[in-house]
């Protein structure tokens, strides 16, 4: 006999977890061993935290940790049970990495397959009262994957192991910007959850929002039964509003429309304020004979309301590509998003609101969740709705061809429709996209010809995708993949219609060819750079530290990247004689290169309607595209993509024969203000000019051409044109640096120190490009408030820069700004991954010698690579 419902209770399985290894090349001294383990977690930070392998992040370790992907590992734990009246006890596994089998006292109870999904098992049966022996047994990624591909066919992708024969974050197995590192465990929460009668299966949301601010909420809930339980009564409550749905035996699903009066709407950053609402559904029994209700569980979140349209109509120019919000055009200033810790369990909700407040101070308004990583936790998504940050989330398919038969099909689909219903209430998602250049690899990269007529993929992207789409969450968009034409018989990667991604530039053609592209949207681009100095010598150890030093290479992951690195570098400045200076000027071509290309591409708005740079982060210390490094440190690029997403900006770009000042004006007003040109000869004498009075309406983009005596030089390798408008500038050079007549920066330096760091006043005696203080050459905890400022004979300008006070290392390996000493990552155990400590307040001014540091290599700008 049942008891009276209660509201579903759990049991939380995160303690007294160890790990085995029981199958492949396991070494002599883990042979045998049981290894405390930390759930959610992983068995490589398991075995760092055990001090059993070293930090593969460091040097060239990740080769030598290569056999834990090998492996054969078992995690085991004791349950202890008492029966507490429920009718059902599940073991519910919100995430299990990767190929596993769960026993309970012996018994095989689940086989999964798939690391983007959850489980859900009825134990009640296995468990006795008192101890009980839970395992779960992990198979070797890369021999599943392995075995997989030959079982299903082989097919085509851009990395080894065969990522796309097995449902695991694919960059695990090693990217061109990550390491290999094929992980097993427990990555997110396990626990028993007791309930009886009824429980809240899922609950999704579509929120529709009308022209007269009146809004709807259509919600679909489903239930599942411990009983014959009789009827049942789903409530929906929000804003005062209540709506009850009957659900009635036999039954297992219901919808709700519930009707809102006029409402306050949801914005995107920087368009108005984030409005949120919470909406509370309850699952009520009445049983028989009863004249009251008994809540069986319940669900909540804030939702918000907002209409989105992504515009793709026909124009002399293609077809366009336009993200409208709420009725406005939003020009996409985005990056491209992945995992931020190869060991993604480690990321915290903190993390996630440190990258994102990052992006924040890049003026960026889109996160692209890249579908070679993870569908991201709830809390990234609920911090993104919080601030305004849009999404658009790539379903978990990149870079290679899949079977579209079983097992792999039902996994897919089941992932699909399980983050779908997850996600589906966030405002801040915005469009889906089928995958990652699946489609450019099936025109362009000798697929056909490899796949001899295998499946590849396309019935996802073109039949269930948009199936379920239009089923789970009919308001929002979808693509089928990126880059993609919405042109039907045309190239994937067409300019004139959907993405495009352009990696002709940084693979052969160096950045100035940026120019070459007017595409309608741009949803990949980038240049690479190595990380910043404190994170290099952090990550480092070789002596002597040079580009191709063993740890250097280790930590460069991109084909020929070291070359190309070079080779983009050549045309615009000499060749660095010095590891410091080679690193600065590495990082200063990828800021110029991120400028040019956005510059450009903004020009050209609304034709060209979006940028969406690669990319915003990385998951390690490495040479990548990222412009924030492995230890959350801003690069150069950093600042060099905050000027350039500005929401108003003037810039000068060629035009025909010509050239011509663009104002692009993103912030919504109208923008009125005197348009003054002038060129310019380095030592500040004009030699020509003009000034005009503008206006440029909301959203709206204005080219002037200059005159013939403006854009032609005298002596190309002594001039550049200023243009400015109001508080934004923007400079022209006609000749590269190193083919002008920059000379070396002659600089007068004020520092001041302040309660967090110093003020450092620069005053310029001749002209200076893209003068920078690398604030962690001075402290690794440093950071500067701007950089990349160009200076004209006679201009000034005031960098503050800030030390983190009071903390000390933690064992995270993203501790970033606020490490001060370079202890690596797990020497004192994983729990403390995300943890900063409270010290004593240090008084940085006698820590760091400030006068000196003009001398310190920190100081830096162009000048110097002339």
């Amino acid at each position: 006999m049942s008891t009276a419902p209660t509201l579903p209770a759990r049991q939380e399985l995160s303690k007294n977890w160890v790990a085995r290894a029981i199958a492949g090349p396991i070494p002599d001294r883990i042979s045998g061993r049981e290894i405390p383990a930390t759930v959610p977690g992983t068995i490589h930070t398991d075995l760092l935290a055990a001090d059993l392998i070293p930090d593969p992040y460091l040097d060239n370790h990740e080769h030598l940790v290569a056999w834990v992907g090998v492996c054969d590992w078992e995690y085991s734990t004791t349950i202890y049970y008492a029966a507490a009246g429920s009718e059902r006890v599940d073991l519910v596994f919100e995430g299990l990495d990767t190929v596993a089998t769960v026993l309970l006292n012996g018994v095989e109870i689940a086989r999964t397959r798939n690391m983007h999904r959850s489980y859900r098992v009825p134990v009640c049966e296995h468990l006795v009262a008192g101890s009980n022996e839970l395992k779960v047994r992990f198979a070797s990624p890369v021999k599943y994957a392995t075995a997989q591909s030959q079982e299903i066919g082989y097919r085509p992708k851009t990395n080894p192991p065969p990522y796309n024969a097995v449902r695991k974050m694919a960059c695990s197995f090693g990217w061109d910007w990550g390491p290999q590192l094929p992980t097993v465990g427990i990555w997110r929460p396990v626990y028993l959850e007791f309930w009886s009668a009824a429980r809240l299966e899922s609950v999704r949301v579509d929120s529709i929002v009308d022209d007269d601010n009146s809004a709807r909420i259509d919600l679909v809930a489903t239930v599942e039964r411990a009983s014959a339980v009789g009827d049942l009564v789903v409530r929906a409550e929000i804003a005062g509003v209540i709506v009850d749905g009957a659900v009635p035996a036999g039954v297992d699903e219901v919808t709700l429309t519930v009707e809102l009066g006029e409402i306050e709407r949801w914005w995107p950053r920087g368009r108005g304020a984030q409005v949120l609402y919470d909406l509370n559904v309850g699952l009520l029994d009445r049983p028989p004979g009863r004249n009251f209700e008994t809540e069986v569980d319940n669900w909540w979140r804030k939702i918000g309301f907002r209409s989105v349209q992504w515009r793709q109509e026909p124009d002399e120019h293609g077809q366009s590509f336009e993200l409208y919000v709420n009725g406005e055009p939003v020009f996409v200033r985005g990056m491209n998003w992945i995992p931020d810790d190869a060991f993604p369990h480690r990321i915290t909700r903190q993390q996630y609101q440190r990258r994102i407040e990052q992006a924040e101070e890049m003026n960026v308004n889109l996160l692209r969740v890249w579908g070679g990583g993870i569908y991201e936790a709830d809390d990234f998504y609920e911090i993104a709705d919080e601030r305004g940050m849009l999404t658009w989330q790539d379903f978990t398919l990149a870079c290679a061809a899949y079977a579209e038969e079983e097992p792999l099909y039902s996994e897919i689909a089941a992932e699909a429709h399980e983050n779908i219903v997850r996600l589906s209430s966030h405002p801040s998602l915005v469009l889906w996209c089928g995958n990652n250049e699946n489609y450019l690899g099936y025109h362009d990269w000798n697929w056909q010809l490899e796949l001899e007529e295998k499946t590849w993929g396309a019935r996802y992207y073109e039949e269930l995708f948009p199936k379920l789409i239009a089923e789970l969450n009919p308001t929002r968009a979808y693509i089928p993949g990126s880059p993609f034409s919405s042109i039907a018989g045309t190239h994937p990667n067409a300019p004139d219609s959907g993405t495009m991604h352009i990696w002709d530039v940084w693979n052969a053609r160096g950045y100035d060819r940026y120019r070459d592209h007017v595409p309608r949207f741009t949803a990949e681009l980038g240049w690479q750079a190595p990380p910043n100095w404190a994170t290099l010598k952090r990550a480092i150890s070789d002596d002597p530290l040079t580009p191709d030093s063993p740890g250097m290479l280790a930590h460069q992951k991109a084909t020929f990247g070291n070359s190309k690195l070079l080779w983009g570098l050549l045309p615009h400045f000499k060749r660095p004689d010095d590891m410091p200076t080679w690193n600065w000027a590495m990082q200063l071509n990828q800021a110029r290169a991120f400028r040019t290309a956005i510059e450009h591409l903004r020009s050209y708005s609304p034709r060209c309607a979006g940028v969406i740079m690669w990319q915003l982060n990385d998951m390690w210390p490495v040479t990548s595209w990222a412009v924030i490094d492995g230890d959350e440190r801003p690069k150069p690029a950093f600042y060099a993509v905050a000027q350039s997403y500005s929401e108003r900006i003037v810039t000068v770009q060629p035009r025909g024969a010509g050239l011509s000042a663009v104002v692009v004006e993103d912030s919504g007003a109208p923008w009125s203000a005197q348009l003054t040109v002038q060129r310019l000869t380095f030592a500040g004498a004009e030699r020509a000019g003009m000034r005009k009075d503008v206006t440029v309406g909301p959203f709206e983009t204005m080219e002037v051409q200059l005159p013939a005596e403006i854009s032609t030089p005298d002596d190309a390798a002594n001039e550049l044109i200023v243009v400015s408008l109001g508080e934004a500038r923007g400079t022209w050079f006609f000749a590269p640096p190193r083919d002008s007549a920059l000379a070396p920066a002659q600089l007068k330096m004020t520092i001041t120190p302040t309660d967090t760091g110093a003020a450092v006043h620069v005053a310029a005696a001749n002209l200076v490009r893209d003068l920078s203080i690398l604030a962690d050459v001075v402290h690794p905890n440093a950071r500067v408030d701007k950089s990349l400022i160009t200076l004209l004979p006679g201009e000034e300008v005031t960098f503050q820069v800030t030390i983190e006070h009071g903390t000390k290392p933690s064992m995270a390996r993203n501790t970033g700004v606020q490490a001060v000493a370079s202890a690596p990552i797990g020497q004192t155990g994983v729990d403390a991954a995300a943890e900063l400590v409270n010290t004593q307040p240090v008084d940085w001014h006698r820590e760091v010698d400030w006068h000196r540091l003009g001398q310190s290599g920190a100081i830096r700008s162009a000048n110097e690579l002339v």
